[in-house]
């Protein structure tokens, strides 16, 4: 796809990148549906406050003008003040939307380009992005690959947890979950209370006193489940399918 980009082109998805900056600015790569020529269609990012300085949601409005004028061929967002290299989070969301998508650093003009292929984001190590990465997408990953389970997905702010919201315990009930008691057992989720007065963190128990989860501002990892995990546990739920 950036081999077919023209000089205007590039400049015009880098003048919306300085345009935007330091948010993300995101837009679409189409062709036209009248002359067959390549256009960039810049779109609003409605990613709210400083979350669109490191991710973009681009307006569906935006979305299906692009469609009523051509062929959508790639997803465009700029990375300010950073590597053009693709994020964990941008391979989920290009594997997501099923179109290529082109990464612009600014302001150093560099492009790089991903392509859906099939990529998961691994268990370990996986960078935190509330909402694309984060302890609840990691328990929806674990349900699909290990038990064949889509567990539904629900829309959350930053921060709900401090704005009286209590989603979590909300959402794994409406995706399937129900409170037990006693010792959890592998694929129970370990809902859990840090810094906050509802439930805000999810935790999967692999057995043998082994949690894997996905803290706010850390990369996924495996812990021993015991001393504060115990004391900030607030329930322990099991997908009505295993109870």
């Amino acid at each position: 796809m950036i081999e077919l980009l023209t000089d205007e082109l590039r400049q015009a998805m880098l003048d919306h990148a300085a345009a935007e900056q330091p948010r993300e600015c995101c837009g679409l790569l189409l062709r036209d549906a009248v002359d067959g020529t390549l256009r960039y269609l810049a779109a609003r990012n409605t990613e709210p406050g400083t979350g669109g300085e490191d991710r973009f949601r681009l307006h569906p409005e935006d979305f299906a003008a692009a469609e009523d004028a051509g062929e959508v061929l790639a997803v465009v967002h700029s990375h300010p003040n950073a590597s053009a290299n693709p994020s964990m989070a941008d391979r989920v969301g290009c594997e997501k939307s099923g179109l290529p998508w082109v990464v612009v650093g600014w302001p150093s003009g560099v492009m790089k380009e991903i392509s859906p292929e099939g990529w998961q984001a691994p268990y370990l190590g996986r960078e935190f992005v509330h909402g694309v990465l984060d302890c609840y997408t990691l328990v929806q990953d674990w349900y699909r690959r290990e038990l064949q389970l889509e567990l539904p997905d629900f829309e959350r702010e930053d921060d709900w947890w401090l704005k009286g919201q209590d989603l979590y315990m909300q959402g794994f009930e409406q995706a399937g979950f129900v409170r037990v008691a006693g010792q959890p057992q592998r694929h129970d989720v370990v809902a859990m209370q840090v810094k906050a007065n509802v439930a805000n963190h999810g935790a999967i128990y692999l057995g043998d006193d082994k949690l894997l989860h996905h803290l706010w501002g850390r990369l996924s990892c495996e812990d021993v489940y015991g001393g504060y995990w115990h004391r900030h546990t607030v329930a322990l739920l099991r997908h009505r399918s295993l109870a």
